[in-house]
């Protein structure tokens, strides 16, 4: 159901799929079973995931997966009633994403355009660069997933459009923009790419192909070379991972001005609350701003110089 009817991805299938086991394996244990379990039941359940030290975000993801569990249960007649639905979500305090500043973005994007640039090394060393510089300019500059940016189909690369049709979450479809220097990187890339695939005679239809068994550049590799990167740039790896970049693109965004809702539609986010997130950048750039032109603000700042002086 959920891959039929919701369009989920193979990673949010992989995660139902662990969540549901481990749920089918816990009602096992206590001689239940699905049909049969109430609410105190699950109360239970999710008492041993946070007994095992899971996160507050971890205990709340399993519940919604047992959640939507027991809901296909009840659709389709095989209960009577849903047990989750008294059940409480844990509390939870959502962690303001990392932040990288335009600076040290800047840094990244400058050094991967240079070592792009450097002709020496091996043919796959070459590529290796170019490809990173692509990858690096996509990501910045239209705040993809991951999975999307690594998935993209040879056929993104046609055209001179500004901007990319991207099948995201859900199976829906979404425009996301390409700037120039995105499209120029990404052009350099795919020649020394196509004139490679044509003395091998194996043309991939990944724009991101990779010896892998999905055929294409993986999270994990990307992730990786990301690091690698960001080190030789003079920065801490650990601040940096391509949903950082992500991160990102989106407080950039609107650090200068964008509209949430836009910012919304750019990401992919079915639910604007999930863009919210963000907001703390919306909240420093009022506080700015009101102490920059509000009159009363002003006149503090004035107070203030002329008690020092």
């Amino acid at each position: 159901m959920m891959s039929a009817e919701r369009g989920a991805s193979p990673n949010t299938l992989n995660a139902y799929r662990r969540d549901i086991k481990r749920y089918l394996g816990f009602l096992a244990g206590k001689a239940n079973n699905c049909i049969a379990c109430d609410s105190e039941t699950v109360r239970r359940f999710l008492a041993t995931v946070a007994d095992s030290g899971a996160a507050a975000s971890t205990q709340a993801r399993i519940l919604s997966s047992v959640r939507q569990f027991h809901k296909f249960l009840y659709g389709d007649g095989m209960r009577d009633d849903d047990p989750t639905a008294t059940v409480d979500a844990p509390r939870q305090n959502r962690p303001l994403p990392k932040i990288l500043s335009i600076e040290e973005v800047d840094r990244m994007i400058v050094l991967a355009e240079s070592e792009a640039a450097r002709k020496n090394g091996t043919p796959t060393g070459i590529l290796r660069r170019l490809r990173m510089h692509a990858l690096l300019e996509m990501l910045y500059a239209s705040g993809l997933r991951v999975s999307e940016l690594v998935a993209l189909p040879r056929t993104a690369a046609r055209g001179d459009g500004p901007f990319l049709t991207v099948l995201g979450k859900g199976n829906k479809e979404r425009l996301v923009p390409v700037s120039a220097r995105a499209r120029e990187a990404l052009i350099r890339y795919c020649k020394v790419l196509e004139a490679g695939e044509a003395k091998s005679g194996e043309v991939s239809p990944f724009l991101f192909p990779a010896a892998a068994r999905k055929g294409h550049l993986t999270r994990q590799a990307f992730a990786r070379e990301l690091k690698d990167l960001a080190i030789r740039a003079g920065l801490v790896p650990s601040r940096i991972s391509p949903h950082v970049l992500r991160h990102a693109f989106a407080s950039h965004l609107l650090q200068n001005g964008a509209d949430l809702r836009a910012v919304q539609q750019l990401l992919g986010h079915a639910d604007i609350s999930t863009t919210q997130i963000y907001t703390h950048v919306l909240d420093e750039r009022l506080r700015e701003l009101v102490e920059s032109h509000h009159p009363l603000a002003k006149a503090n700042k004035l107070a203030k110089a002329n008690k020092k002086s």
